[in-house]
């Protein structure tokens, strides 16, 4: 979420408040939290010093983050401060979590999604979807839904949003001139069905966000929870163990959605689009052949997700080449290199492989250049250094331990009960602010409040981070919704009314796959 995407008189008004407002919270933090010290029972309760100046960066972190008094980035660079001074970890500990592997997991994924951009790839992908799906207006817009699903799966889902909306929004105006009478001047010519409209440019959005989930690189916070998990828990979330559990939640999500949208929220009254298969397949074939750019993205996509898909095995052979011990130099070698072998790894290589291929030699241009890669968010990777980095010092520090003891009423609940209310706080609070903050300062509270439940941490951490992903009321809950919202041909009621329907059928539906799934969830992630 950023600021330009509220009213600026607001926006300035929450900024200037929050500047104010983030130190104060943090002294009184500081100063209310109880010193460390040994009850009558002998039981150690409170916080030392550092816990409290821990929790005190954290409320400030917290504080500017949701009021975005300073960019989200900026706020990220606090622990590599604040830490050091108040004692609460070392330079070097403070900035370690900067350079997680996961850090560089997204940075290749994204570097991915930048070499479909630079050629094309993206759009014919895009357009291939919506001729096999159909071209019925509903059909129409499940075809792009679906076809945003897919490629944020693999793209960030602002990446996607700015991908697909030019392809709608063309779409519409085409519909619109089809069902115009003869010789009527293009100001004049209006929808045929406005709900066609709003609904096929917010499930574009919707979907995005929807996709996301399905993969490890699809969605930040389920990048922030996988560098959770693997420091403050001990365990690897694999690649192909994730889509195990994500893709069943979109392949559920998506359909509810379209059938939602287009049927309750906003009818869709439009029946037929007048050449509408014609209209897209002239798209399509405006296109030309793939270049050869498009077959090299292409060819490093495919293999990087097979790579993706097959790393536990290849991890196995590894292991299974070093026991055997013979080989001479060469085998040793290669068992090493895969046993070390980790999805991070696999998405800088992609990234690599997409600089040191040529598509025109002669000219000496590759699959990706270096000004295509400065379009890389670096702010993003930034605040998932920032959330790391905060989360490794609230576990060293003790904070999440005081925290789960304060919290202990929740074992009183059911755990259904409980996910349903986790699940809804995530979403509706994520209405109001960054996802990709909400993550990181919940996920330590969960997982610390886990045990007074009598389960283990990933049963609160994994149904959190993909709510975290499920906001679709406001435009400021997601990069998507105001990117769609910013089109002029979306109304915020029409988005509140159809986000609202989502949001609780998210709730509801994330709730009940935590409970089907049961332990399938503690068995996506393995110890490292």
């Amino acid at each position: 979420m950023t600021a330009e995407r509220r009213p600026p008189d607001i926006a300035a008004i929450v900024s200037w408040i929050g500047l104010l407002a983030g130190p104060i919270v943090a002294v009184c933090v500081f100063m209310l939290l109880p010193r460390q010290a040994v009850g009558p029972d002998g039981v150690l309760t409170g916080l030392s010093d550092t816990g409290r100046a821990t929790a005190s960066v954290g409320a400030l972190m917290a504080v500017w983050w949701l009021s975005e008094a300073i960019p989200l980035s900026a706020t990220a660079l606090l622990p590599l401060v604040l830490f050091p001074l108040t004692g609460a970890a070392t330079m070097s500990r403070a900035a370690a979590p900067y350079a997680d592997s996961v850090i560089f997991l997204f940075l290749g994924g994204f570097i991915l999604g930048l070499g479909m951009e630079r050629w094309g790839l993206h759009k014919r992908i895009a357009l291939l979807v919506v001729l096999m799906v159909g071209t019925g207006p509903k059909r129409l817009i499940g075809g792009f839904m679906l076809a945003s699903a897919l490629i944020s799966m693999w793209v960030n889902n602002t990446s996607t949003t700015i991908m697909m909306l030019p392809i709608a929004l063309s779409v519409i105006g085409l519909v619109a001139a089809r069902h115009a009478a003869p010789g009527t001047p293009e100001r004049d010519i209006r929808s045929p069905d406005p709900n066609f409209d709003s609904t096929l440019l917010l499930g574009i959005a919707y979907a995005a966000s929807i996709g996301g989930v399905a993969t490890l690189i699809g969605t930040a916070p389920n990048a922030i929870m996988k560098g959770f998990v693997a420091r403050e828990l001990g365990r690897e979330i694999g690649f192909a163990n994730w889509l195990m559990l994500g893709l069943p939640i979109v392949a559920a999500y998506l359909p509810l959605a379209w059938l939602y949208m287009t049927c309750i929220s906003q009818p869709v009254r439009l029946k037929t689009i007048p050449g509408g298969r014609e209209m897209i397949r002239a798209e399509f074939a405006a296109l030309g052949p793939m270049s050869r750019g498009e077959w090299t993205v292409f060819g490093v996509f495919l293999c990087t997700v097979t790579l993706w898909l097959t790393r536990p095995l290849l991890n196995e052979w590894g292991e299974s080449l070093a026991a055997g011990g013979h080989g001479g130099d060469v085998l040793p070698a290669l068992a090493r290199a895969l046993h070390g072998l980790n999805d991070s790894t696999i998405a800088v290589l992609a990234a690599l492989a997409l600089f040191v291929i040529p598509v025109r030699p002669r000219e000496r241009v590759f699959a990706m250049d270096w000004p295509t890669a400065e379009r890389l968010p670096w702010g993003v990777l930034l605040l998932f250094g920032g959330g790391l980095s905060l989360a490794a010092a609230i576990t060293a520090n003790g904070v999440d331990a005081y925290i789960g003891q304060m919290l202990g009423g929740l074992g009183r609940l059911p755990l259904w009960m409980a996910v349903l209310i986790v699940c809804a706080v995530v979403i509706f609070l994520t209405e109001l602010t960054s996802n990709t903050a909400v993550t990181t300062a919940l996920l330590p509270i969960l997982a610390a409040a886990a045990p007074s439940l009598g389960v283990d941490p990933m049963r609160l951490v994994v149904p959190a981070a993909v709510a975290a992903s499920m906001a679709f009321m406001l435009p400021v809950a997601t990069p998507p919704n105001a990117i769609v919202f910013g089109s002029g041909r979306v109304r915020i009621g029409q988005m509140a009314r159809a986000g609202l329907g989502l949001n609780i059928i998210g709730i509801v539906l994330i709730t009940v796959a935590t409970m089907i799934v049961g332990d399938g969830i503690v068995a996506v992630a393995s110890a490292r």
